[in-house]
């Protein structure tokens, strides 16, 4: 399958979602379902490749006159995220069939959810900076809306509000983060920033370029000082929570730190930035978790804190430390999303 197909198939998807009939849930169901498994077959048929230490990648002009480009790229970290985001993607919609009451506008709900997905493997198949914004952004769109799904609750708006305000403030400081580091590289692709580590590291805008993205990072993440808005947004359905929560938008933040290590890492600021965030989430979000007596703010919590450690081994910046990291962004996806939907029961 063309790495556009598998791109552009929830969008796709979410569309024909909308033209659906509001209570058609199993219609619904099998349609997002579909959609979630296919996209999983298309990435991982790139397995071979990608296993060889091939990178994938596809271009369409987009910005010609700004020297900007289209730029799908996949490699093993890519590919891993995207089989995480389209393989729990498929075991949510199967659990939200039988979780959503025939009262809630099923229409809205997969709309949503395929919308988000696409959104989400737009971040992280994308080989340019300033596309992989655009995703960035487009996933704080959809979260806002998902997290507010049951809009007649009005803990579910403030929750809504409250994250999107968070994340979408930290995605216009990677927004300036990102222009900043392809005025130093003079590339917006990712391979040249990735290529250009010592020269952005040398570069007097260092420290503005690690602060903005940083921002953007920690904020999507839930870290120390952003981590309050994540609690809130547990008044989402609990398929929201399972998959937006637990195993990929809040893995989003880390997906970057890991993803630009190359051209941001192994500097003092960058260990004491990461680490000294990563550490106080990781310990002020298992002392609040003490305190709860609801599971799902309880497993928001939790959720903090097991971020805070996978930050923390970014920071520190070992080789061991980062394949440590990356596991645990699997190992946590797949447990959390696990227990939320065990709670939702």
């Amino acid at each position: 399958m063309s790495l556009w197909w598998i791109l552009l198939l929830p969008f796709a998807g979410s569309l024909v979602a909308t033209m659906l009939p509001t209570r058609a849930r199993n219609v619904e169901a099998l349609l997002a379902g579909g959609v979630t498994v296919a996209t999983a077959i298309g990435i991982g048929s790139l397995y071979p490749q990608v296993a060889g230490g091939a990178v994938l990648t596809l271009r369409a002009s987009w910005l010609p006159s700004l020297g900007i480009d289209l730029l799908l790229r996949v490699d093993g970290f890519a590919w891993m995220f995207g089989m995480l985001v389209s393989v729990i993607g498929a075991l949510v919609v199967l659990y939200a069939r039988y979780y959503l009451s025939p009262e809630d506008p099923a229409t809205r709900f997969y709309s949503l959810l395929l919308g988000f997905m696409g959104a989400m493997l737009g971040v992280v198949l994308s080989g340019n900076l300033v596309q992989l914004v655009v995703f960035w952004e487009l996933t704080s769109l959809f979260s806002f809306l998902l997290i507010g799904y049951w809009h007649h609750r009005k803990d579910a708006r403030a929750g809504a509000r409250m994250a999107f305000t968070v994340t979408a403030t930290g995605g216009l400081a990677l927004l300036a983060g990102v222009l900043l580091l392809g005025h130093v590289v003079g590339s917006y692709e990712l391979d040249a920033v990735l290529a250009a580590g010592d020269k952005v590291r040398s570069h007097g805008l260092y420290v503005p370029i690690l602060l903005l993205v940083l921002a953007g990072a920690l904020t999507k993440s839930a870290q120390f000082p952003f981590h309050f808005w994540l609690p809130h947004a547990m008044a989402a359905p609990t398929p929201v929570s399972a998959y937006l929560h637990s195993a990929t938008m809040v893995k989003a933040g880390v997906f970057l730190l890991t993803r630009l290590y190359p051209a941001l890492g192994g500097t003092p600021e960058w260990t004491w930035l990461i680490v000294g965030a990563g550490a106080t989430t990781l310990a002020l979000a298992s002392f609040f978790a003490i305190f709860q007596n609801d599971l799902k703010a309880l497993l928001a919590y939790s959720t903090i804190s097991h971020l805070g450690l996978i930050t923390c081994l970014l920071g520190i910046g070992t080789p061991l430390s980062v394949v440590a990291a990356v596991f645990h962004i699997m190992n946590h996806a797949i447990f959390k999303a696990s227990l939320f939907m065990a709670v939702g029961n």
